[in-house]
């Protein structure tokens, strides 16, 4: 099956300071962290924060999904953390 990203959906994760977004494949609903060093690596200069991380996010979904995808090809779990050096 394909992994795709219907709901635009994603939190804030403040404790763990991290954005967490979710895939399907099929019927399985699939969870996905990005750590803050991530989308700081992505935007260089970005600001700490519940707002920041979020548009981070945003301005970077598409690559983060892509990264979410090449991670989920090898080998199907329930839930993926995505650091820094994913990137």
């Amino acid at each position: 099956m394909t992994l795709n990203f219907p709901n635009e959906s994603r939190s804030y994760d403040e404790r763990r300071d991290l954005i967490r977004f979710w895939g399907h494949d099929s019927a399985l609903e699939i969870s996905f962290f990005v750590e803050a060093g991530a989308l700081q690596k992505m935007n260089p200069g970005m600001k700490n924060g519940e707002a920041a991380c979020l548009e981070a996010f945003d301005s970077g979904r598409e690559l983060i999904q892509e990264v979410a995808r090449k991670l989920y090809s090898k080998g199907h779990k329930d839930m993926y953390f995505l650091e820094a050096a994913d990137f």
